[in-house]
């Protein structure tokens, strides 16, 4: 039974993360930034790299989530969490000889060509182009260049150290609700933007569990993590190819789906 550890578990996609994996098929280890009533997790300071390695003593694989997750954050803000501590998580992962470490990487790296004037993170032009997992990385924002920073290292950990390495760039994960209210709070732009980069809980967990397990060909790996959504650029198939990720989600169907249950979840 593999033993997962999980940085930022109490964020949005860490409690997708904690979801992903069956009781009786892992053995997980939560770590969280800030405390939680409802969450049992170990508190852990990223920026502390002795802490760091402490903590991933024992531990198979590492799903490195946390981080100052705003793309309006400045560098300041980012700094610490997004550069130090990803330095610190694959350090930590290289001293305790882990198997592998899925760094949880954004669209936000790749993104600057498609936004709208090069200044709304959070906006696409009427006609994106296609970004493909080894294209030339292109961060929109601060917290990109944390990415592109963030699959840089693990590159370099990968091939020095020799463990495996997945940056996984995830998209915008939202429930069916959420990315309904997005869609009609924004204009032209940021909708475009929400229909490409929608990543539903139930897919979030899929590929988040394809990341962690998948038997891979090669690594580092570039993987992107989005539904299967019809106005999509960010490509998939390599990602389905490499990790047998399987998306379920659709941001178009989901608009137009009157139903608000959620869907059964099936790993990829």
């Amino acid at each position: 039974m593999p033993n997962i550890a999980i940085t930022g578990a109490s964020g949005t996609v860490g409690r997708e993360a904690i979801d992903a994996f069956p009781d009786d098929d892992h053995e997980l280890t939560l770590f969280s930034h800030s405390e939680t009533e409802d969450l049992e997790a170990d508190p852990l300071e990223i920026t502390d790299r002795e802490a760091f390695i402490e903590a991933l003593e024992g531990q198979d694989v590492l799903i490195h989530l946390a981080a100052n997750p705003s793309p309006r954050a400045e560098w300041d803000e980012v700094q610490g969490p997004n550069v130090d501590g990803v330095y610190n998580a694959f350090e930590a992962a290289a001293e305790n000889d882990l198997e592998r470490v899925v760094f949880a990487s954004s669209n936000h790296a790749v993104n600057m060509k498609n936004t709208v004037s090069g200044i709304r993170p959070e906006s696409t032009v009427g006609s994106p182009d296609i970004v493909r997992p080894d294209d030339p990385a292109d961060p929109d924002t601060y917290y990109g260049v944390t990415k592109v920073f963030g699959e840089a290292m693990g590159s370099y950990y990968a091939k020095r150290h020799g463990f495996e390495v997945v940056s996984l760039r995830i998209g915008w994960l939202l429930t069916r609700d959420e990315l309904r209210q997005e869609c009609q709070e924004r204009d032209g732009s940021g909708e475009r933007y929400a229909r490409a980069m929608w990543l539903s809980p139930d897919d979030c967990r899929r590929v988040l569990n394809a990341a962690a397990t998948a038997t891979l060909d090669g690594s580092p790996l570039i993987a992107h993590g989005i539904s299967n959504n019809s106005k999509r650029f960010l490509s998939l198939s390599e990602t389905m190819l490499s990790l047998g990720y399987r998306p379920q989600d659709d941001a178009e169907e989901a608009l137009n789906d009157d139903s608000n249950g959620r869907d059964g979840l099936e790993l990829a």
